[in-house]
């Protein structure tokens, strides 16, 4: 997994259980965590599939064609 995606990924559950805490306070500052928990999956899932696409990318050139 790469180092980004693992990143963004702890970000991610941060902000969740920030955005529950906030929610559970009464505030509305919780939507501001929800949208940075959005953001940050998408970040993590885009880091992921760039990762997997690399390595098949890089495993299709390394075999031999005939």
């Amino acid at each position: 997994m790469p180092r980004i995606a693992l990143f963004s990924l702890v970000v991610c559950a941060l902000a969740a259980v920030a955005a529950v805490v906030s929610f559970v306070e009464g505030s509305f500052l919780g939507i501001v965590w929800v949208l940075i928990a959005g953001v940050t999956s998408n970040m993590s899932w885009f880091y992921l599939r760039r990762a997997k696409a690399e390595k098949q990318a890089a495993k299709a050139q390394a075999a031999p064609t005939a």
